[in-house]
Protein backbone atom coordinates (compact mmCIF):
# COMPACT_ATOMS: atom_id res chain seq x y z
CA UNK A 1 0.00 0.00 0.00
CA UNK A 2 1.28 2.80 -1.38
CA UNK A 3 1.06 6.34 1.11
CA UNK A 4 0.39 9.50 -0.84
CA UNK A 5 4.03 11.98 -0.67
CA UNK A 6 3.02 15.60 0.33
CA UNK A 7 5.37 18.49 1.62
CA UNK A 8 5.39 19.12 5.39
CA UNK A 9 2.47 20.67 6.49
CA UNK A 10 3.05 24.15 8.52
CA UNK A 11 1.69 24.98 11.83
CA UNK A 12 0.27 28.20 13.24
CA UNK A 13 2.15 29.81 16.23
CA UNK A 14 -1.40 28.74 18.79
CA UNK A 15 -1.39 25.53 17.01
CA UNK A 16 -0.06 21.95 18.48
CA UNK A 17 -2.30 20.40 15.70
CA UNK A 18 -3.15 20.57 12.12
CA UNK A 19 -4.65 17.46 10.28
CA UNK A 20 -5.92 18.34 6.63
CA UNK A 21 -8.06 15.80 4.70
CA UNK A 22 -6.49 12.40 6.17
CA UNK A 23 -7.56 8.99 4.90
CA UNK A 24 -6.38 5.69 6.61
CA UNK A 25 -6.64 2.01 4.74
CA UNK A 26 -5.98 -1.28 6.03
CA UNK A 27 -5.34 -4.20 3.93
CA UNK A 28 -7.00 -7.19 5.01
CA UNK A 29 -5.87 -10.59 3.83
CA UNK A 30 -8.57 -12.39 2.07
CA UNK A 31 -7.63 -15.57 2.62
CA UNK A 32 -5.24 -16.81 5.74
CA UNK A 33 -3.48 -20.16 5.32
CA UNK A 34 -3.99 -22.77 8.64
CA UNK A 35 -1.23 -24.66 7.83
CA UNK A 36 2.59 -24.24 6.19
CA UNK A 37 1.66 -26.54 3.32
CA UNK A 38 -1.30 -25.05 2.50
CA UNK A 39 1.35 -21.52 2.17
CA UNK A 40 3.74 -23.38 0.12
CA UNK A 41 1.25 -25.21 -2.56
CA UNK A 42 -0.50 -21.58 -3.24
CA UNK A 43 3.09 -20.05 -3.85
CA UNK A 44 4.40 -22.83 -5.82
CA UNK A 45 1.18 -22.70 -7.89
CA UNK A 46 2.24 -19.06 -8.13
CA UNK A 47 -1.59 -17.78 -6.66
CA UNK A 48 -1.37 -14.46 -4.78
CA UNK A 49 -3.50 -13.89 -1.46
CA UNK A 50 -6.11 -11.56 -2.54
CA UNK A 51 -5.89 -8.42 -0.29
CA UNK A 52 -8.76 -6.53 0.43
CA UNK A 53 -8.49 -2.67 2.01
CA UNK A 54 -11.13 -1.57 4.02
CA UNK A 55 -10.91 2.52 4.61
CA UNK A 56 -10.98 3.14 8.45
CA UNK A 57 -11.12 7.26 8.01
CA UNK A 58 -11.95 9.06 4.78
CA UNK A 59 -10.96 12.87 4.58
CA UNK A 60 -10.54 14.11 7.99
CA UNK A 61 -9.60 17.74 8.73
CA UNK A 62 -9.06 19.69 12.32
CA UNK A 63 -7.17 21.84 13.57
CA UNK A 64 -6.18 21.96 17.78
CA UNK A 65 -4.94 25.17 19.26
CA UNK A 66 -2.88 25.71 22.33
CA UNK A 67 -5.42 25.36 24.94
CA UNK A 68 -7.94 23.94 22.96
CA UNK A 69 -9.67 20.90 24.02
CA UNK A 70 -11.58 18.87 21.00
CA UNK A 71 -14.29 15.91 21.42
CA UNK A 72 -14.49 12.65 19.09
CA UNK A 73 -18.01 10.93 18.99
CA UNK A 74 -19.18 8.43 16.79
CA UNK A 75 -20.33 4.55 17.10
CA UNK A 76 -18.27 1.83 17.44
CA UNK A 77 -15.81 1.23 14.24
CA UNK A 78 -16.49 5.10 13.16
CA UNK A 79 -12.52 4.80 13.25
CA UNK A 80 -12.42 7.54 16.39
CA UNK A 81 -9.03 5.56 18.00
CA UNK A 82 -7.64 4.82 14.69
CA UNK A 83 -7.95 8.82 14.40
CA UNK A 84 -6.27 9.26 17.75
CA UNK A 85 -2.96 6.60 16.71
CA UNK A 86 -2.47 8.74 13.98
CA UNK A 87 -2.27 12.14 15.75
CA UNK A 88 -0.16 10.10 18.52
CA UNK A 89 2.57 8.87 15.62
CA UNK A 90 1.80 5.52 15.31
CA UNK A 91 -0.12 5.07 12.27
CA UNK A 92 0.82 7.29 9.35
CA UNK A 93 -2.51 8.07 7.22
CA UNK A 94 -2.58 6.72 3.79
CA UNK A 95 -3.17 10.30 2.65
CA UNK A 96 -3.46 13.94 3.56
CA UNK A 97 -0.68 15.66 6.03
CA UNK A 98 -1.02 16.35 10.02
CA UNK A 99 1.84 18.42 11.67
CA UNK A 100 1.88 18.41 15.60
CA UNK A 101 4.42 20.24 18.01
CA UNK A 102 4.86 19.83 21.95
CA UNK A 103 4.83 16.60 24.26
CA UNK A 104 1.67 14.51 23.39
CA UNK A 105 0.92 11.71 25.68
CA UNK A 106 -1.41 8.96 24.50
CA UNK A 107 -3.48 7.66 27.09
CA UNK A 108 -5.18 4.58 26.13
CA UNK A 109 -6.14 1.41 28.10
CA UNK A 110 -3.41 -0.96 28.24
CA UNK A 111 -1.25 1.53 25.52
CA UNK A 112 2.40 1.16 25.87
CA UNK A 113 2.01 -1.11 28.67
CA UNK A 114 3.85 -4.94 29.27
CA UNK A 115 1.39 -7.44 31.16
CA UNK A 116 3.98 -9.78 32.52
CA UNK A 117 5.41 -6.73 34.31
CA UNK A 118 4.90 -5.57 37.52
CA UNK A 119 2.96 -1.71 38.18
CA UNK A 120 6.31 -0.14 39.08
CA UNK A 121 8.15 -1.52 35.90
CA UNK A 122 5.86 -0.41 33.88
CA UNK A 123 5.99 3.14 35.20
CA UNK A 124 9.61 3.51 34.70
CA UNK A 125 8.50 1.82 30.68
CA UNK A 126 6.17 4.37 30.43
CA UNK A 127 8.63 7.54 31.04
CA UNK A 128 10.90 5.30 28.81
CA UNK A 129 8.49 5.59 25.39
CA UNK A 130 7.73 9.11 26.51
CA UNK A 131 11.71 10.39 26.58
CA UNK A 132 12.25 10.24 30.00
CA UNK A 133 15.24 9.34 31.49
CA UNK A 134 14.78 6.85 35.38
CA UNK A 135 15.47 9.77 37.46
CA UNK A 136 12.88 11.48 36.13
CA UNK A 137 10.30 8.94 36.67
CA UNK A 138 11.89 8.26 40.45
CA UNK A 139 11.12 11.89 41.08
CA UNK A 140 7.19 11.24 39.77
CA UNK A 141 7.08 8.40 41.58
CA UNK A 142 5.19 8.70 44.53
CA UNK A 143 2.78 11.37 42.83
CA UNK A 144 1.59 8.23 40.35
CA UNK A 145 0.96 6.04 43.07
CA UNK A 146 -0.82 8.03 45.07
CA UNK A 147 -2.79 9.47 42.28
CA UNK A 148 -3.51 5.97 40.74
CA UNK A 149 -4.36 4.44 44.63
CA UNK A 150 -2.55 1.55 43.60
CA UNK A 151 0.57 1.34 46.58
CA UNK A 152 -0.18 -2.25 48.07
CA UNK A 153 -0.46 -3.71 44.07
CA UNK A 154 2.54 -1.98 42.60
CA UNK A 155 4.95 -5.25 42.98
CA UNK A 156 2.13 -7.61 41.02
CA UNK A 157 2.24 -7.98 37.54
CA UNK A 158 -0.10 -5.76 35.07
CA UNK A 159 -1.71 -9.40 33.95
CA UNK A 160 -3.32 -9.41 36.93
CA UNK A 161 -4.78 -5.82 37.43
CA UNK A 162 -8.46 -5.11 36.68
CA UNK A 163 -9.21 -2.97 33.36
CA UNK A 164 -9.96 0.05 36.18
CA UNK A 165 -6.21 -0.44 37.96
CA UNK A 166 -4.69 -0.39 34.85
CA UNK A 167 -6.78 2.79 33.68
CA UNK A 168 -5.65 4.65 36.72
CA UNK A 169 -1.85 3.81 36.34
CA UNK A 170 -2.10 4.98 32.67
CA UNK A 171 -3.84 8.23 33.72
CA UNK A 172 -1.61 8.90 37.00
CA UNK A 173 0.95 8.45 34.85
CA UNK A 174 0.33 10.31 31.60
CA UNK A 175 -0.34 13.57 34.21
CA UNK A 176 2.74 13.58 35.65
CA UNK A 177 4.68 13.34 32.36
CA UNK A 178 2.93 17.12 31.67
CA UNK A 179 1.73 16.73 28.28
CA UNK A 180 0.77 20.10 25.58
CA UNK A 181 -1.87 17.19 24.17
CA UNK A 182 -3.25 14.50 25.87
CA UNK A 183 -4.96 11.94 23.67
CA UNK A 184 -7.54 10.14 26.01
CA UNK A 185 -9.41 6.97 24.40
CA UNK A 186 -12.57 5.81 26.62
CA UNK A 187 -10.29 5.66 29.62
CA UNK A 188 -13.13 7.46 31.69
CA UNK A 189 -15.31 4.83 31.05
CA UNK A 190 -13.86 2.15 33.08
CA UNK A 191 -13.12 2.12 36.78
CA UNK A 192 -15.75 3.18 39.88
CA UNK A 193 -17.19 6.33 39.81
CA UNK A 194 -15.59 8.31 42.59
CA UNK A 195 -11.99 7.91 40.24
CA UNK A 196 -13.75 8.62 37.10
CA UNK A 197 -14.96 12.21 39.18
CA UNK A 198 -11.22 12.58 40.41
CA UNK A 199 -9.61 12.11 36.44
CA UNK A 200 -12.28 14.77 35.48
CA UNK A 201 -11.22 17.36 38.00
CA UNK A 202 -7.62 16.88 37.31
CA UNK A 203 -8.63 17.11 33.53
CA UNK A 204 -10.19 21.13 34.45
CA UNK A 205 -6.86 21.57 36.40
CA UNK A 206 -4.75 20.46 33.32
CA UNK A 207 -7.33 22.78 31.36
CA UNK A 208 -6.08 25.80 33.56
CA UNK A 209 -3.05 25.52 32.84
CA UNK A 210 -3.13 25.14 29.29
CA UNK A 211 -2.72 21.48 28.74
CA UNK A 212 -5.40 20.71 25.01
CA UNK A 213 -7.06 17.65 25.05
CA UNK A 214 -8.63 15.37 22.15
CA UNK A 215 -11.05 13.34 23.97
CA UNK A 216 -12.42 10.31 22.34
CA UNK A 217 -15.97 8.83 24.60
CA UNK A 218 -19.73 7.88 24.15
CA UNK A 219 -19.68 9.89 26.92
CA UNK A 220 -21.73 12.86 25.48
CA UNK A 221 -21.64 14.64 29.01
CA UNK A 222 -17.86 14.17 29.93
CA UNK A 223 -17.77 15.91 25.86
CA UNK A 224 -19.46 18.52 26.92
CA UNK A 225 -17.46 19.06 30.49
CA UNK A 226 -14.29 19.05 28.33
CA UNK A 227 -14.41 20.29 25.39
CA UNK A 228 -15.00 23.37 23.50
CA UNK A 229 -15.26 21.85 20.04
CA UNK A 230 -15.91 18.32 18.65
CA UNK A 231 -15.83 16.20 15.59
CA UNK A 232 -18.41 13.62 14.93
CA UNK A 233 -17.30 10.74 12.79
CA UNK A 234 -19.66 7.99 11.32
CA UNK A 235 -18.65 4.96 8.73
CA UNK A 236 -15.03 6.86 8.17
CA UNK A 237 -16.64 10.37 7.43
CA UNK A 238 -16.84 13.65 9.59
CA UNK A 239 -20.68 14.27 9.66
CA UNK A 240 -20.15 17.21 11.40
CA UNK A 241 -17.56 19.87 13.39
CA UNK A 242 -17.75 22.81 15.59
CA UNK A 243 -19.01 24.07 18.92
CA UNK A 244 -19.47 20.87 20.92
CA UNK A 245 -23.04 21.74 22.07
CA UNK A 246 -24.19 22.08 18.13
CA UNK A 247 -22.29 19.04 17.06
CA UNK A 248 -23.56 16.91 19.85
CA UNK A 249 -26.93 17.99 19.74
CA UNK A 250 -26.99 16.47 16.01
CA UNK A 251 -25.21 13.90 16.77
CA UNK A 252 -28.16 12.88 19.63
CA UNK A 253 -30.56 13.56 16.77
CA UNK A 254 -29.24 10.83 14.57
CA UNK A 255 -28.94 8.28 16.96
CA UNK A 256 -32.44 8.23 18.19
CA UNK A 257 -33.73 8.19 14.28
CA UNK A 258 -31.34 4.73 14.23
CA UNK A 259 -33.64 1.69 14.08
CA UNK A 260 -33.40 -0.14 17.74
CA UNK A 261 -31.69 -3.39 18.55
CA UNK A 262 -33.26 -6.05 19.51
Amino acid sequence: MRKEKLPPLELAEDELVNVESISMNFSLHERKYTTLKERLISLLRFKKNPIQEINVLDDVSFKIKKGESLGVIGHNGAGKSTLLRIVAGIYKPTKGRIATKGHIALLNLGAGFDPEGSGEENIYLNGAFLGLHKKQMKERYENIVEFAELGKFMQLPLKNYSSGMISRLGFAIAIETSPDLMLVDEVLSVGDENFRNKCLEKIKELKEIGTSFLFVSHNINQVKMICENTIWIENSKVMGYGPTEEITEKYLEYCAKLPKKK
